[in-house]
């Protein structure tokens, strides 16, 4: 049978070799490295056996695949620990996720530090006896018989739960077993670094209807020195928390009196100002029209939109005058309503309407995150209403403004293209005709990208953007969404050349996503230390002695006349202590002024990044200050 390899290469091999067979044929050192294979696209064991043609990658831990196998075996060898010292544990579910791994256990008091440190011991000793992962497939009956004789009501409940043409699978390491579909690496062995991270508590299946869980966060790598690497990384994340720098900086809080709906404070409104009025500026230089469309629409209105099947639980409902109405947890049928209230000729399009639109939706209380994770917030939408020859040019035009959006900050991207659901709405073949144009329009933008399969809208794919911040952690802000049903459901139509109606195609995209969440990606890339233009407060006046306080105040209304926003501190306090509280408030730029200063004219200078200027005429510094600002320079 044939293998085509990642460089194309096809080479041979008898039917029935092992992923990890040909890692081994490649190069020895590729097979000391590879942690899982890829067949046909799909993620697979090393020890799978191929008995057909077909593609071959093998993924190492710089793979995605390959890190997710490492860390799914990780948390199996977790697992194994707690039910070594804690016998009565109950296992739950214990996945790979993006920053490495957990498992949910039943237990009835909650883990200790002390606990964690116990855990992380056993599982050294674990990698230490290098257990061999052996994959096992059992009859329905038999499994539920096997997880039953060993107490796990939680797996016999996820196997009753399967299809019933499902095969139910096991990986056993030494004498732990676990239900499993794998993939895992093939044994503890090179799991030689390894940091329980934090336990927190879980619902089982996410429902706040059934029991909480213990929920032990870790992550492992092949080498120690990437374990210390990845820790150095997580203590400058947590210097860069947004929930603390928004406390310490004075830009936003979270009340009591209203979980996930913050409240941003003055300063926090200049940042977000500044946002909104650098959006609005951009849109209207590339042909958009902005709109306004209200919170609250009645429950028809969501039921055709399609959003009542496919997205009520994530809503908030009211009644007005005996009727349904819901909150709107997306602008889209608000834009669709305002698009219908004319009629449109093929000559009015592309329509481009944009839109800051508040919208709620019904988080669970434990996934709430600082602005990271709310229950109200501003979406920077756009709907793009075209004809279907306009599609390619259009997306390419919003890739454009994602480009320039995201250098301004500058921030590195990578790009995913997202395909058709398990849920969704409209035919097989509108999907693959959106997907396709989605594709085509990357192709010729020349822009690389990953397919990530099955994680579309329930309208229509995307293409996805996923910042990448100062620590090398991503962020999934940007999207394109390409849309076929919309139009059906609203009935939209336009009077194309033949005088005839027809339907238009529409592109949903939003550039920031969120401002909440862009404001606090923005607060941890910049650890608060936003630049210049960006700045809540962009220059601090420091008196020395009272003398000069009558010039700071001529200064400070200088530089309001002039669009500079400053502050005065004219404590009788000593000059250190006002400059390092400056530097604690992280403002661009500290002018000290005393007797000579007064006299001269001047102000000595301490930029934020380089220190100590020195003097400078009042007149030079603005000039200086105003170019930066202006040129948006980070």
């Amino acid at each position: 049978m044939k293998i085509r390899l990642k460089d194309n290469n096809v080479k041979e091999y008898p039917e029935g070799v092992s992923v990890l067979d040909i890692a081994k044929d490649i190069s020895p050192g590729l097979a000391r490295a590879a942690m899982a294979g890829e067949v046909n696209g799909r993620t697979t064991d090393l020890r799978t056996k191929i008995y057909e043609d077909a593609d071959l990658n093998i993924l190492t831990f710089e793979d995605e695949g390959g890190k997710k196998a490492f860390w799914h075996t990780s948390s199996h060898i977790l697992a194994q620990a707690v039910k070594r010292l804690f016998p009565e544990a109950k296992l739950a579910i214990g996945p790979a996720i993006d920053n490495g791994f957990y498992y949910d256990f039943d237990v009835d008091n909650p883990f200790s530090p002390e606990d964690l440190e116990a855990i992380e011991k056993e599982m050294a000793r674990i990698v230490k006896e290098n257990l061999e992962l052996e994959y096992f497939e059992l009859p329905r009956d038999e499994a539920i018989k096997l997880m039953e004789e060993k107490g796990e009501s939680y797996k016999v409940e996820l196997i009753n739960e399967l299809p019933e043409d499902e095969v139910i699978s096991f990986y056993q390491q030494g004498d732990f077993v676990d239900l499993c579909a794998g993939p895992h690496i093939m044994s503890t062995g090179p799991v030689k670094a390894i940091k329980l991270l934090s336990v927190a508590g879980a619902y089982w299946k996410g429902s706040e209807k059934n029991k909480m869980l213990q929920r032990i966060y870790g992550v492992s790598f092949p080498k120690k020195s990437q374990l210390t690497e990845y820790l150095t990384r997580l203590e400058e994340a947590k210097k860069r928390d947004h929930r603390k720098l928004g406390k310490d900086l004075d830009l936003f809080s979270i009340q009591e009196e209203g979980p996930g709906f913050p409240f941003f404070h003055p300063k926090g409104m200049v940042l977000r100002n500044l946002l909104e009025d650098y959006w609005r500026k951009e849109h209207v230089k590339n042909g958009y029209q902005e709109i306004k469309t209200p919170i609250i629409l009645n429950k028809d209105l969501w039921i055709r939109s399609g959003h009542w099947d496919h997205y009520k639980d994530n809503m908030y409902f009211t009644k007005i005058d005996e009727m349904d109405y819901a909150i709107k947890p997306m602008n889209c049928p608000g834009s669709m309503l305002l698009y219908n209230t004319k009629i449109h000729s093929y000559r009015d399009l592309p329509l481009r309407i944009c839109e800051l639109g508040l919208v709620h939706r019904h988080e669970l209380s434990g996934t709430l995150h600082g602005l990271m994770r709310v229950r109200c917030f501003t979406q920077d939408d756009a709907h793009l209403f075209m004809l279907p020859e306009q599609i390619k040019d259009e997306i390419i035009g919003v890739i454009n403004m994602v480009d320039d959006f995201y250098n301004l900050f500058g921030f590195k991207y990578h790009v995913e293209l997202s395909t058709r659901p398990e849920d969704y709405m409209g035919s097989e073949e509108e999907w693959d005709r959106a997907t396709n144009a989605l594709r085509e329009a990357l192709d010729e933008k020349g822009m690389p990208y990953k397919i990530n399969e099955g994680d579309g809208a329930f309208y229509g794919p995307k293409i996805d953007f996923h910042l990448e911040d100062c620590l090398g952690r991503t962020w999934q802000c940007g999207t394109i969404q390409l849309d076929f049903q919309m139009p059906e459901r609203f009935d939209l139509t336009y009077v194309g050349p033949d005088g005839e109606k027809h339907r238009p195609v529409i592109i949903h995209r939003v550039i920031f996503g969120s401002i909440e969440r862009f404001i606090a990606i923005l607060t941890e890339h910049f650890a608060g230390a936003f630049p210049a233009w960006l700045a809540p407060v962009q220059v601090k006046l420091l008196s020395i002695t009272d003398r000069s306080n009558e010039y700071i105040s001529s200064l400070l209304e200088d530089f309001k006349e002039s669009g500079i926003r400053a502050e005065i501190d004219l404590r009788n306090e000593k000059i250190g202590y006002k400059i390092r509280e400056a530097q604690m408030e992280k403002v661009p730029y500290m002018l000290i002024v005393g007797d000579k200063e007064v006299e001269n004219g001047t102000v000595a200078v301490r930029s934020r990044k380089e220190g100590d200027i020195g003097a400078m005429k009042v007149e030079e510094f603005k000039a200086m200050l105003l170019k930066e600002i202006e040129e948006k320079a980070l």
